[in-house]
């Protein structure tokens, strides 16, 4: 699953930067769509929508208990490797590119700033007297900094490495991520936190009911854009038409060569539950933790709200239809 997840990632990425090379999307929202592109939302949709799936009297993943079970630990699974993935992947290439961004604009500015100045001193030099001095003209030095080879070969790696910010990749998501593979995998903690006759399952229900409160905070974020977005959006038809493409029809296609792949070289067992789950994962709409992202750099917020909004309206349909046709294709 964590090998998938990561396939889901890099398509995606791969796939966002065809989108960008085709619609010429502009410098300040290239992160933002590499980012609505790579990263599902890999938790909250799975934890609804695989017990909904599995209490079908119907469904072809047998008993409804064991499947709800079964479904909602490989869901939670899912919610944690995709956690560390954004915080980490997706985070460092949205900050790279706002940087880049925000660089560009810098040089243009100084740019202008320059030109103007000399501009300014030439119609001074010209319409001044004639017994003006040498040092009345525009000082022009280049400096070149000559780098030797393993200087130039390590740059980009040193570029990259100031990018990551370490606070940011062990976010309380990461972090929350790991405890949660610590208790989950150490018996004796399990015991005593898991479980209705638990000692310590206060922490558990405490921890669940907090959690449940962090899906409408990250609508109210989403939404608070939603009216900026509305009014004046900085993204065109073709960017978001191409990001409602990639997520609900070319991802969706790739994942079942994907994961069907897997399974013939025996790479996955023939659980139908746990294939299932594997191919709802090319199939879901953009992580809301990317409108997050794209707060914390002020980068896009109003154009993700307006993605995430076209987004997810439409997901409803795409979700139906491709989770009717996977557990047709796993019967």
């Amino acid at each position: 699953m964590p090998v998938n997840i990561l396939l889901t990632f890099i398509i995606g990425s791969l796939l966002a930067w065809i989108l960008i090379k085709i619609t010429k999307t502009p410098p300040h929202l290239q992160g933002l769509v590499i980012g609505c592109c790579s990263a599902g939302n890999l938790g909250n949709l799975l934890l609804i929508l695989v017990p909904a799936v599995c209490m079908e009297s119907n469904s072809p993943f047998g008993d409804s208990t064991i499947c709800s079970t079964n479904g909602t630990t490989y869901a939670s699974l899912s919610m944690a490797v995709g956690a560390i993935y954004i915080w980490t992947y997706v985070y460092i290439i949205m900050r790279i590119y706002s940087d880049k961004s925000a660089e560009d604009t810098d040089t243009n500015q100084s740019i202008s700033d320059s030109e103007s100045y000399k501009a300014l001193l030439l119609s001074r030099k010209n319409s001044g007297p004639s017994g003006c001095s040498k040092e009345d003209e525009l000082p022009v030095t280049i400096s070149e900094e000559k780098l030797t080879v393993m200087e130039k070969i390590f740059q980009p790696v040193k570029k990259l490495t100031a990018k990551i910010n370490l606070k940011m990749v062990f976010a309380p998501a990461t972090i929350a991520a790991i405890c949660g593979f610590i208790i989950g995998t150490v018996s004796p903690i399990r015991t005593l936190m898991i479980g209705d006759s638990a000692p310590l399952r206060v922490i558990d229900s405490s921890a669940s009911l907090l959690g449940e409160a962090t899906i409408p905070c990250m609508t109210l974020i989403v939404g608070s854009n939603l009216l900026r977005g509305l009014r004046k959006s900085g993204v065109s038809v073709s960017v978001v038409a191409g990001i409602v493409a990639v997520r609900n029809i070319f991802l969706p296609i790739i994942g079942i060569g994907i994961v069907k792949a897997a399974h013939h070289l025996g790479m996955v067992e023939s659980d139908s539950l746990y294939q299932f789950i594997l191919l709802l994962q090319y199939a879901l709409p953009p992580a809301m933790t990317v409108g997050v992202i794209a707060q914390l750099f002020e980068a896009g917020e109003g154009e993700c709200s307006v993605i995430m909004l076209w987004s997810y309206a439409l997901s409803a349909l795409s979700l139906t239809l491709w989770s009717t046709f996977y557990m047709w294709l796993l019967q």
